[in-house]
Parts: structure tokens; sequence; C-alpha cells
């Protein structure tokens, strides 16, 4: 499967830590060290996923929506595995990997994905980046590459311990997505192998492994994640579709309640949210959407405790951080600028992101406006204007001490010593 250029890149801690935990365990079989395993969400609709260095997990929005069995997740990215335990990705240059890189803007669930344009501002949300997807193929796997890959997936899944059968889920909804398409192709004139041949060859391979007792999965929790995007991603008319009001589920209220969000349908979107916690008091992402939706009604002081609750629970979440820190540097109350400062740092510290450098900016304001400069510096950096990124390190340098951290820090930028994570 494809990689694709000029992506946005979805940003959210609940989505990443989900599938994470869903890949962690073919990770472990194929030798990749979990704290070098990196799970990247990108915003399309194709049904795709891929590997890239054999550690950075590029998964479309478009597969986790359509997927509704996440063993057969699993699948998908066990296959893609398998092209770089063949050997297979050996052909994509390390150019075209740092332009693929380059080019991927991100932006942010919750209040990040309110705002379009990758110009911050406030009432709704920020957004770090905008930018539609072109799709470009890199590789075109042979017959044998692919059926190879496929093999490897499913020996992996079987090392992991995790259920094999996720392949033929996985196969048998793409032949329902490209069969009436395929039936006109001759096999012979393609480099890939047709859906029905590799569904076929995954049999074979599945009934030559031994029976195992296979792990236990977070099925309700790949529930919930599929609902998140589904609420943030499609519109109304999709989301109720997908979820009709006759769903009671955890789901089906989530999908829901981001929906009215979205829609302006505030206390709609709270009256779910509270729902949604009363029956699940641990679940820090209910308590983020709740910061969200409180924020949004301009309820300050109740959207700091929401964000508090959810970054108690949910543990280092520098998104959440971050969003905590926004909302701290429009309260402005005693102390808040100062918080806000810390909780950027320590995201930063974990996962430096654009939109965390923004809010830092804010934060240090005019009180600082060496350090603010800086932030803003970086943050233009990160998203590749750098004309605007040359402009505040300038201004960064005029104002700081030629020791202080942040003047090197500027210096690195005008130097073009920084590279664009």
């Amino acid at each position: 499967m494809m990689p694709a250029f000029g992506a946005s890149l979805i940003h959210d801690t609940e989505t990443e830590r989900a599938i994470g935990k869903l890949v962690l365990p073919l990770a472990q079989a194929a030798n990749i060290p979990e704290s070098r395993m990196k799970i990247h969400i990108i915003n399309d609709e194709d049904f795709n996923a891929f590997v890239m260095g054999g550690e950075d997990i590029y998964v479309y929005t478009g597969l986790l929506k359509q997927i509704k069995n996440p063993n057969a997740l699993q699948a998908v990215v066990a296959h893609e595995l398998g092209h770089t335990l063949g050997g297979h990705m050996a052909q994509m240059s390390e150019r075209m990997a740092a332009e693929m890189k380059r080019t991927m803007l991100i932006q942010a669930l919750g209040v990040g994905l309110m705002v379009a344009g990758g110009n911050p501002s406030l009432g709704a949300g920020v957004l770090a980046g905008s930018s539609g997807v072109a799709q470009q193929s890199m590789l075109a796997f042979t017959r044998d590459e692919e059926r190879i890959a496929d093999n490897m997936g499913v020996d992996l899944m079987v090392r992991a311990k995790q259920n094999p059968g996720g392949f033929i889920t996985v196969f048998e909804q793409m032949h329902e997505i490209t069969g009436a398409m395929e039936s006109k192709i001759n096999p012979n004139r393609v480099n890939h192998p047709l859906t029905m041949e590799r569904l076929n060859n995954v049999k074979q391979q599945i009934a030559k492994a031994k029976p195992e007792i296979w792990d236990e999965l977070d099925v309700a929790g790949y529930e919930l994640v599929r609902a998140k995007l589904v609420g943030y991603l499609d519109d109304a008319k999709q989301v109720r579709e997908k979820y009709p009001y006759s769903d009671k589920s955890n789901a089906a209220i989530y999908a829901r309640a981001i929906a009215n969000m979205r829609g302006g349908n505030l206390d709609g979107a709270r009256m779910g949210t509270e729902t949604l916690i009363s029956r699940n008091p641990d679940n820090p992402y209910f308590y983020e959407l709740l910061g969200d939706i409180e924020y949004q009604f301009g309820h300050y002081d109740d959207s700091v405790v929401a964000y508090e609750k959810s970054i108690a629970l949910a543990g280092d979440a520098p998104q959440i951080q971050t969003a905590l820190a926004l909302v701290l540097t429009e309260r402005k109350k005693s102390g808040d600028l100062v918080r806000a400062i810390e909780l950027c740092k320590r995201a930063i510290l974990s996962e430096p992101a654009p939109l965390t450098y923004w809010v830092l900016a804010r934060a240090y304001g005019d009180d600082d406006p060496g350090r603010s400069a800086w932030a803003l510096a970086e943050y233009y950096n990160m998203i590749g204007k750098n004309n605007d990124a040359r402009t505040y390190a300038k201004r960064a340098q005029k104002e700081l001490g030629k020791t202080e951290a942040e003047y090197i820090k500027a210096g690195d930028i005008l130097h073009g010593n920084t590279h664009q994570k």
C-alpha cells in the first residue's frame, strides 16, 4: 500500500494510544523496540496503511473508519511490516522518506480541529497547519512481494499471539470494495495479486498455523476511536446514518456528542459527554471532550477542571496538556500563564508540536517578548514558513542574552541547523 504526499496528519492522544496498543505486540514480534515505534494517523479516506523505516507506522483514517474489527487492522499493519521484514522497502530512498515527512502537516483533534488554514485564532480552537491530500505512488510491489508480505504478516501475527484470522476479515472486506472492478481485470496484467488470490493464499497459510489461544483485544476502545474519527471528520448526516439516535452504545453517544459540538449544539454535546462520564468515570478522553465543549462555551473554569481531570487520568498526554495551556492563556487568572508555560514545556519535551509552540508564545506574551518571539520562530519553522521563522528568530535574539538557551535555539533556526519534526 502506498504513502501519501502533502497529507495531513491527525494528532490525537486517544487514537494513537489505541492503535499503538494493537500494534505493539506485532512490533515486539518484529524486534522493533517500543521506544522507537511511532504511530501516525493520516487524514485521508483511502483504505490504506504503510510502514516507513520499519518503525514509523502510518494508518489512514479511511481504513480506521471502515475496518470494524481491531484484529483486521492488526492484519493490515502486519502485512506492511511483512514488506519491511522482507526487505521490500529498501528501494525507498532516504530522500523520499525525508520529503514524505517534510510535506506532512499535523492537525489536532479536539480544540485543534476547529480552525483551518494554519493561522491560529481564538474561540473555536487552533489548527497548526492544514493541507489537502495529494496521492503519489512511490512503490509498485510485485505479485510475489505482496504474497511474501502476506505470508510474513500471518507468521508475525502468530508469533505475536494475535489471531491471524484478521487477514481473512480484511481481504473479505477489500473484496466487497474492489470485487466488481477486479472481475474485469486480467490478473496477469497487473503487479498486485487480486484480492481473492490473496484471500485464498492467507487461508492456506493460516490453516498451517498451530492452534493458539490468541490475546484478547480492546474491542470497545477501538470502537470509541472509530466513533471519534467519524464524529470529527464526517458530516452530520453521515454521523446520524452510522450512529442513529436509537443506538445507545458509548461509541454512538461519543460520535454524536462530537458532531453536536462541531455543529454548534453545545448543550447536546455536553449532555452526551456527561452521560459517557457517568458510565465511564475513569476514561480520560471523555473529560478531554468535556474540556473542549466548555472551552467553546467560554466556561474557562469548567474547561480547566475537565482538562485537569483528563490529564490526571491519561498521564503524559502532550496534546491535552497543550489544550489546557491554551485555555489558561485565555482565562489569565493569577498563576495561569506560569502554569501554561510549564504545561507547554512538558509537552514539548515529550512531543514537540507546532500548536504547543504557538500556545507557549501566547503564554510568554508581552511579559517575555524574547521567548515569545523564539516560540513563534519554532512554530513557523515546524509548519515550513521559513521566512516567518527567521523574522521571529532575529526578533528573539534582539531581546535575549547571548548565553540564554532560547537565543541559541533561535540561532539554530537562523543558520538552518534545525530539522522539521
